[in-house]
């Protein structure tokens, strides 16, 4: 433990990181408790500049109408239920951010249909009794299916133009999806906050236990070299591929075990308002065996700092970065003793996985054009340029069966005290952002979450005391309302 400086800023909460998870919490927190002192430190320029950016991500409103890998049997629609129910929770908190004036409508979400499109006999087998699946669940009422290569064209017409005939195509479409610019979110979330609450271009140095239980955070200006320190009642680190460091840096016992696999990701971009204006949609495809569930190819129909764009990916990428605006020793910074093991054991188990991120590291530009053709089967090459986009880290923890192993999703870890918390792992991430800070909230502050906390955002938040299924009725209300507050059609 370390000795408290008298130079200390006293803060009731530091946030590390000014991404989507910490503006969520951020403006929680703020809206439940005006009073509180929130300190928000981010390492960039500005906040949502890494995951959160638009061109770091794929910008897709995550509710389980098209994500294949959600729902490997098609059987079982659990997982995309659940998924859905986030994703409304997420828009309900939004909508109630909005209507207090703090989001403007349109400013950031835009109705972008979801669709799936596949290709032969397996996958589109697949694809129908998945949507069966579906059909029987108010959260999917909507979801259209078909391989009738005319209707697929009026859903998406560059996906059938210039197509061979002959091969069994087939998609499902619902029309009420959303296209997502987190970075927008993020700013104008973080932009409830007081002046003097955000501290841009401050790298965290240091996070200690102080003898009275509180948490002294160090950090370092870098534009001028100063040292700053806050005395904290609660961290939360919501640095996304840094999250692990940072939560290794304060010793907790929770987060022992645990590993990270960084893993990159490149799209390709076309700007061309022809090309654009013809494809309003998402158009998601089966994953090639091996690949990690951000790898999923998909065309989408983007709308950033209201201009219209399209892009295709993601290509997997590879480097030893935890940060796209990183260092090459991130990960080996992450390694312990007591979590090699973990580690070594993931990667001996994923195979596949390395395998493919080796074979997209090595692939030209002439096959990623072939992949994206695939869907767009005359796009040209002079209209799209490759760009990088975010970087993850896989989260890698201890199994059951075995030393280590991946997980999917992100996962929340909080100390036994809850004066600790960070968040590890990636998509489906800011989609729902809002649930994983709830759980935060009651599992954090268990005494002020059953003193009101949980009254005010259930009010908040329509559905949120609703355990799954939910009823047409609910699904409708809580569908429309959130439409109406957010400027979107449905």
């Amino acid at each position: 433990m370390s000795a408290p400086s008298s130079e200390a800023q006293p803060t009731d909460v530091v946030l590390i990181g000014a991404g989507i998870m910490s503006a969520t919490l951020a403006s929680m927190l703020t809206t439940l408790d005006p009073s509180l002192n929130l300190t928000v430190l981010e390492r960039q320029g500005q906040p949502g500049t890494e995951s959160s950016d638009p061109w770091n991500n794929a910008g897709t409103g995550h509710s389980g109408y098209c994500e294949l890998n959600y729902m490997p049997d098609p059987g079982n629609g659990a997982k995309a239920a659940d998924i859905a129910r986030q994703f409304h929770l997420s828009r309900g908190w939004w909508a109630h951010l909005a209507r207090r004036g703090h989001l403007t409508p349109g400013g950031f979400i835009h109705t972008t249909a979801h669709m799936d499109l596949v290709f032969g006999d397996t996958d589109a087998d697949y694809l129908a009794a998945r949507h069966a699946t579906l059909s029987s669940d108010p959260l999917f009422e909507g979801l259209e299916h078909s391989e009738d290569p005319a209707t697929i064209a009026a859903w998406a017409p560059l996906t059938m133009a210039g197509r061979a005939p002959g091969e069994r195509v087939a998609a499902t479409r619902h029309p009420f999806g959303t296209d997502v610019d987190f970075g927008a979110l993020t700013r104008s979330m973080l932009a409830m906050l007081p002046a003097g609450s955000l501290h841009t271009g401050t790298k965290v140095t240091k996070v200690t236990r102080l003898p009275d239980g509180a948490w002294l955070v160090t950090a370092r200006d870098l534009a001028s070299g100063a040292t700053h320190q806050w005395r904290a009642k609660h961290v939360f680190a919501g640095a996304g591929g840094m999250a692990l460091r940072l939560l290794q840096a304060t010793g907790i016992d929770e987060v022992k075990g645990y590993g990270v696999l960084p893993v990159g990701a490149a799209f390709l971009r076309c700007t061309d308002p022809e090309v654009v204006a013809k494809h309003r949609a998402k158009v998601y495809g089966q994953a090639e065996i091996g690949a990690p569930p951000m790898s999923v190819p998909h065309l989408d129909a983007r709308v950033v700092d209201g201009e219209g764009a399209l892009m295709f990916g993601p290509y997997a990428t590879f480097s030893t970065k935890l940060l796209k605006a990183g260092s090459w020793g991130d990960f080996f910074s992450t390694l312990r003793w007591g979590n090699l093991k973990t580690v070594a054991s993931a990667a001996i188990h994923n195979v596949p996985l390395i395998r493919y991120l080796v074979s997209e590291l090595l692939k030209p530009r002439s096959k990623k054009l072939a992949a994206l053709r695939r869907y767009y089967p005359e796009a040209k090459d002079a209209q799209w340029e490759l760009i990088p986009a975010g970087q993850r880290a896989q989260l890698v923890a201890p199994g059951r069966n075995v030393a280590g192993e991946l997980r999917q999703g992100t996962e929340l870890v909080t100390s036994a005290d809850g004066s600790v918390s960070g968040l590890l792992g990636a998509s489906p991430g800011a989609s729902t952002a809002v649930p994983i800070m709830l759980e935060l909230l009651e599992t954090c502050f268990p005494e002020r979450w059953s003193a009101g906390w949980r009254d005010t955002l259930a009010e908040a938040i329509p559905g949120l005391a609703t355990p799954l299924p939910w009823s047409s009725a609910l699904v409708n209300d809580v569908a429309s309302s959130t439409a109406q507050a957010l400027g979107l059609e449905g």
